[in-house]
């Protein structure tokens, strides 16, 4: 079986290393808010291209915690609007409608699944503070047009990047350093991934890192100090360890992951498939997504082939329960998404073997 994703492939890729790291944190007796996490912080910041780093408990909290603190601050207050993509994972939403903000749903183009630039501009009214974009399956989002927009209309650009660890723009910035502030996720399955949840906001505002960082330790701007109504949102010291290690190796793992991708592109000519385009726009390829009419018929082929395949994601938010205020409205774009997309396996530790075999079944797949 050629699993969609194995973790241990990957941990046993820096075992050794990752092992000694945890070694020390366990051997110093110091597990939160320690050397580890200070090592990170700087680490990241400096990677991603930004003035601070504040680390958190997952990529939720990340982007939760951005829209919070541009609450405390004045800059949002409860009920403004957040231009969102229609096509995205449901934690984007989730961020904004925990701060009793307003979602404005936009469709993404086809071509890139990432938000469609042509639609934004008529989704502004008077109410909208902000534009979240999403790096969906670790592709670039953002657009110059984009930018102009939210200098036009005073918008703070915030962007969701979840999936897209050392992924570029196309003026050579990564992708995390491009707005006001961005959310990051360490998620296990990431590119970079921790070995538990883990999660950071970037920015290159101090004021705003600042209140970040005292919202996500209760409210505290110093012990025993409350200045907001804060939570528990801090990364430990093993996961930043962990992290430590393999922020060394993204960018060879992504180069990797691209020459997968390439091969992909280059070999499936399955007519019944439509592959990802790549002109235009940078991607890091945390998931290689296929769209076909006969999704469900492909997935079992495939795994009928011991080739595992997962959906991302089989239901848009949209149509969610948890927003059963949205059931009846019409985003066609974002819903032949989900009902077509199929994510085939992608990550650096596939080996040429594999890669073969996929293609091949791909190739062979008749509907």
């Amino acid at each position: 079986m050629i699993e969609f994703l194995n973790l241990k492939r990957v941990t046993d890729s820096h075992l050794a290393e990752i092992q000694q790291a945890v070694k020390e944190v366990v051997d110093s007796g110091w597990y939160l808010q320690g050397k580890a996490v200070d090592t990170f912080e700087f680490s990241y910041a400096e990677y991603i291209g930004t003035s601070y780093c504040v680390s958190c408990a997952n990529g939720l909290d990340a982007l939760t915690l951005i829209l919070r603190a541009y609450i405390e601050l004045g800059v949002i207050k409860e009920g403004d609007e957040i231009i969102v993509p229609s096509n995205t994972y449901i934690a984007s939403i989730l961020a904004i409608t925990v701060n009793h903000l307003v979602p404005v749903l936009v469709e993404p183009r086809l071509e890139t699944l990432e938000i469609d630039d042509r639609f934004i501009e008529q989704a502004i009214t008077p109410r909208t503070r902000g534009i979240m974009i999403v790096h969906l399956y670790g592709r670039c989002a953002y657009t110059e047009k984009i930018h102009k927009i939210c200098e036009k209309y005073d918008l703070k650009l915030i962007e969701d990047n979840a999936q897209a660890h050392g992924c570029l723009s196309n003026d050579g910035r990564k992708t995390g350093s491009l707005g006001d502030a961005a959310g990051h996720s360490f998620y296990p399955s990431k590119n970079l991934g921790a070995l538990g949840d883990a999660g950071a906001v970037t920015t290159n505002n101090k004021e705003l890192a600042e209140v970040i960082r005292s919202l996500g330790n209760y409210g505290s701007s110093r012990k025993y100090v409350f200045p907001y109504k804060g939570k528990n949102s801090r990364m430990d010291e093993i996961q930043a360890a962990v992290l430590n290690v393999k922020l060394k190796y993204v960018d060879a793992e992504n180069a990797r992951r691209k020459d997968i991708a390439r091969y992909y592109l280059d070999h499936i000519i399955n007519p019944l498939l439509i592959l990802p385009k790549v002109e235009g726009l940078d991607s890091v390829w945390h998931i290689f997504p296929v769209l076909c009419k006969q999704r469900d018929h492909l997935q079992t082929f495939l795994q009928n082939h011991e080739i595992q395949t997962t959906i991302h994601y089989p239901i848009p938010p949209h149509k969610q329960l948890a927003y059963r205020e949205w059931n009846d409205l019409s985003f066609p774009v974002s819903e032949q998404i989900h009902q077509q997309e199929l994510s085939i396996p992608l990550n650096q530790t596939l080996t040429d073997t594999e890669t073969e075999t996929i293609v091949k079944a791909l190739n062979e797949f008749n509907g």
